[in-house]
C-alpha cells in the first residue's frame, strides 16, 4: 500500500468520523431542539407567532412588535443527523422556581435576592417575598434562542415592573352596595390603608399577576406558569401603627357584631310575642264565631228553635248555680 493510498483512506476515515458519526445527536425527554442551516433556523413556511394562540394576550401594537417566525421543533428522541453546516440548539423546558426578588444581572440586588421593594398607593415602601415558576415556551423557541439576548432578564424585569405597578395602584374591591348600612358585614374592611388591602387580597393580586404575565411567552419565549406572593412586610415604624389600627378596627367590628346580634335577638323575640298574642286572640274569637254560626243555623231552623235553645242553655246554667235570683213578675 503506497503512502498516497494510506493518506486517502485516512482522510476518508477522518471525514466519516468527524462529519458523519459526529453528526448524530439525541434530544432528552425534558429538552427541545432547533436546527439551523448556515445560521438560519428551519422555519414552518411563513407562519409567525402572530397566528399562534400565545399572542392572544397581546394587543395590536404589541403583536406588531413581538412577531417571531415559527421554527421546526425537534422533539425528544433520536438519533438525529445534522450536516457539518448545520447546528443544533438544545433548550430545557423543565419548570424552574426562583425567588421573585432575584436579579439575574446583579445577585446582590434586592437584599441578595430575598426581598423585593415596592411603593404602595399611600407612599409606603414595603417589602414583598414570594416565588415564581417559569419554563421555556415550546411554541416560541425562536424568541428564546435567537430573538432575545437574555430572556430570563427580560422576563424578571417585566414581572417586577407589572408587580410594582399593581402595588402602586392597588385598591381593595368594593363589594358592598351603595345603600348598605354603615357597620354592616363589610365593616371589617380597612379602607384607605393599602398595605392592609393588599394583605387581605393576596389571592386577587396573585391572580392578576398570572393574568398579566400570560403574554411573556409571546414576548420573550418564556412562560410564567404561576406567581405566589407569600409575604408583605411594611417598614418597622409603620408595622406597629398598622397593628394598632387593625386592633382598633377589630374591636369596633366586634362591638358592631355584638350590637347587631342583640338587635336581631330582640327583633326575633318581638316577632314571637306578636305571633303568640295573635294566636291567643284567634283562640278567643274562634268559639264566639262558632257560636254565632250555630245560632244562625238554629234561627234558620224555625221560629221556635232559637227560644228552645235559649231555654236549654238556661236550664243547664240553673243546674250549676247554687242560688238563683228571680225578679217578681209585674
Amino acid at each position: 500500500m503506497s503512502i498516497l493510498t494510506g493518506c486517502i483512506i485516512g482522510f476518508i476515515a477522518w471525514f466519516l468520523v468527524r462529519y458523519l458519526a459526529a453528526g448524530l445527536f439525541t434530544v432528552n425527554q425534558n429538552e427541545r431542539a432547533v436546527k439551523t442551516s448556515f445560521g438560519r433556523a428551519q422555519r414552518i413556511g411563513a407562519l409567525t407567532t402572530a397566528e399562534d394562540p400565545i399572542s392572544e394576550a397581546l394587543n395590536e401594537d404589541e403583536k406588531s412588535r413581538y412577531t417571531y417566525p415559527q421554527v421546526r421543533v425537534i422533539p425528544p428522541g433520536g438519533p438525529y443527523f445534522k450536516w457539518p453546516w448545520e447546528r443544533v440548539y438544545k433548550v430545557s423546558i423543565a419548570t424552574e422556581t426562583v425567588n421573585m426578588a432575584w436579579d439575574p444581572e446583579d445577585p446582590e440586588a434586592n437584599s441578595h435576592g430575598k426581598i423585593l421593594e415596592a411603593v404602595t398607593k399611600d407612599q409606603l415602601n414595603t417589602g414583598l417575598t414570594g416565588q415564581i415558576r417559569y419554563r421555556v415556551s415550546e411554541r416560541n423557541l425562536y424568541a428564546y434562542i435567537f430573538g432575545v439576548k437574555k430572556p430570563i432578564t427580560h422576563v424578571m424585569g417585566y414581572f417586577v415592573a407589572v408587580l410594582r405597578e399593581r402595588i402602586a395602584n392597588f385598591e381593595a374591591p368594593r363589594n358592598a352596595p351603595d345603600n348598605a348600612v354603615v357597620g354592616g358585614p363589610d365593616a371589617t374592611i380597612v379602607t384607605g390603608i393599602s398595605i392592609n388591602d393588599i394583605r387581605k387580597n393576596l389571592r386577587d393580586l396573585n391572580e392578576h399577576m398570572d393574568q398579566e404575565c400570560r403574554s411573556s411567552a409571546a414576548r420573550y419565549g418564556m412562560l410564567l406558569d404561576a406567581s405566589l406572593i407569600t409575604g408583605i412586610d411594611p417598614p418597622a415604624e409603620v408595622d406597629s401603627a398598622l397593628a394598632a389600627i387593625n386592633t382598633a378596627y377589630n374591636q369596633v367590628s366586634s362591638d358592631i357584631s355584638l350590637a347587631q346580634a342583640g338587635a336581631d335577638q330582640k327583633i326575633v323575640q318581638s316577632r314571637r310575642a306578636v305571633e303568640i298574642e295573635t294566636l291567643r286572640a284567634q283562640a278567643e274569637v274562634e268559639p264566639l264565631s262558632r257560636m254565632a254560626g250555630q245560632l244562625g243555623e238554629l234561627k234558620r231552623g224555625g221560629p221556635k228553635a232559637l227560644p228552645t235553645y235559649v231555654r236549654n242553655v238556661r236550664l243547664a246554667l240553673f243546674e250549676k248555680a247554687h242560688r238563683i235570683y228571680l225578679e217578681p213578675r209585674q
